[in-house]
């Protein structure tokens, strides 16, 4: 369906905004600390639950809100509604927020040779071997779950980028965990990149991927 938002999450249905509110909001805990917390009367008990969520939905009621091809039916109220759904809290906790526009057919027909998954995969395994590297001897085993002292040392910005997060935050309005995911995206594209430091590109490529933080058009 054009116009999808593709995130992190589960297998949890082709449009996450028809859940109820209430039964997303659970994911707020395990999202962020990696675990999920059952109490009762009588006791409480904690289990492991770190997971990679993947969820999509549509960008509005009628699912053409930015096709260049077919007119949005929407009011801005019904768009605000209809993503309201989705907390700011629970946004905050998912990395990538990206939009997936209709594929024309001229792309889905192009026969030009492009990069092959083995090649895109050997990239990620040597960049999660840099991870792994970085984080010997803790428990940390990758970008994602690093704390805030460990962002601090690994996600450092030259001037032009702390004034490129500080022009984005000031525009869209990131909240703190916003801008804890943005440099640890950051830091992940530079490793992806080959790169000891993370460079304007890297932050620029990772600040795309809070569409969602974006405001509604009125």
């Amino acid at each position: 369906m054009s116009g999808q938002y593709w995130r992190k999450s589960h297998n949890i249905g082709d449009s996450q905004s028809e859940f109820k509110k209430n039964a997303l909001e659970v994911l707020r805990q395990p999202l962020e600390d990696g675990k999920v917390t059952i109490s009762r009367s009588l006791q409480s008990l904690t289990y492991p639950s770190r997971f990679m969520l993947v969820a999509a939905m549509n960008p509005c009621p009628c699912g053409y809100l930015g096709d260049p091809t077919h007119a949005c039916t929407c009011t801005p109220v019904a768009i605000k509604r209809y993503r309201s759904r989705i907390s700011g809290p629970l946004l905050d906790r998912i990395d990538l927020h990206v939009e997936v526009p209709a594929v024309a057919y001229r792309d889905l027909s192009d026969t030009r040779e492009t990069e092959s998954s083995a090649v895109i995969a050997a990239r990620v395994l040597q960049a999660r071997q840099v991870q792994l590297e970085r984080f010997k001897g803790s428990k940390v085993h990758c970008n994602a779950q690093m704390n805030a002292r460990l962002i601090k040392k690994h996600c450092e910005l030259d001037a032009a980028g702390h004034r490129m997060l500080e022009l984005a935050g000031d525009k869209l309005g990131f909240s703190a965990r916003s801008y804890s995911r943005i440099l640890k995206v950051a830091r992940t594209i530079a490793d992806l990149a080959g790169s000891e430091a993370i460079h304007e590109p890297h932050l620029a490529e990772a600040i795309q991927y809070r569409s969602l933080d974006r405001k509604i058009p009125s």
